[in-house]
């Protein structure tokens, strides 16, 4: 059982407790103890190599699916931790995963959609409507779709399907999205669609953002984490590192663009 937060502070949503994370004798991230909040957008940044993906799949533990890596220390969700549920399936359903390229399933733009309800038990047609409505509106693209949710999901433009795949994210009613370097293959525009989009799904659910482009955490983020080389560096509220209050100077030096 969740113990509720204390007066005035918020909820922790995800606590990280001295993670480790190997690739056979290699760390791809060491020691990283910190907190994401309930209801916020949690930014992480960092050069490529970082250990940013890995944190990601170690959340929805899809660390099970490549053999050679490792975990230690501990994940809570909830104050669950995430290495003792045992049904794998119920723990996915509450979060869902954009990946940096759309990966559309071979599916109608309805079927794309309504996939994991029905996966969960919803037959009816009726039921299934309203989910499909909903959360490609929630994703900005159902005025562009609505008159063909029986073509092909992969015949929709890159920065559709982009979208698409945060409709079928959202389809399960996630209460933790993870998005890994979602605007990698989208346009400006579509890209800041998006993050108009993410900025009213705070409101509904904990959004942890891993990107490469140090301003879009400036837009989105209430608070930031920079990964280096594998190290937790530092966490804070995102004004105050890009204001110049980083604690460390590897952190100014990074969100300035002098390496990276």
């Amino acid at each position: 059982m969740v113990e509720p937060a204390a007066e005035g502070k918020p909820r922790a949503k995800v606590e990280v407790r001295d993670l480790t994370i190997r690739y056979g004798a290699k760390a791809a991230l060491a020691n990283a103890s910190f907190e994401i909040r309930e209801n916020e957008i949690f930014g992480i940044v960092g050069p490529a190599g970082s250990g940013k993906t890995s944190f990601l799949r170690v959340l929805n533990r899809m660390d099970q699916f490549v053999p050679e890596m490792e975990t230690e220390g501990q994940v809570l969700i909830d104050g669950n931790d995430i290495d003792r549920w045992r049904n794998l399936y119920a723990l996915r359903r509450r979060i869902g995963v954009v990946f940096p390229l759309p990966v559309g399933l071979p599916l109608s733009v309805y079927d794309n959609v309504a996939l994991s309800p029905r996966l969960s038990g919803v037959r009816k047609k009726v039921d299934l409507d309203v989910i499909v409505e909903r959360c490609l509106t929630r994703a900005a693209l159902w005025d562009e779709v609505k008159d063909r949710l029986d073509s092909l999901g992969s015949l929709l433009s890159g920065g559709q399907q982009q979208r698409l795949t945060i409709a079928r994210a959202l389809s399960q009613d996630p209460d933790l999205l993870l998005l890994d370097e979602f605007s990698i293959a989208v346009d400006p525009v579509t890209t800041m669609r998006i993050e108009d989009v993410l900025k009213d799904l705070r409101d509904e659910m904990t959004i942890v953002l891993v990107t490469n482009l140090v301003q879009q955490a400036a837009r989105l983020a209430d608070r930031t984490a920079f990964f280096l080389t594998g190290e937790l560096v530092e966490v804070g509220e995102t004004e105050a590192l890009f204001g110049g209050k980083s604690e460390d100077e590897r952190t100014r030096g990074y969100l300035a663009g002098r390496f990276g």
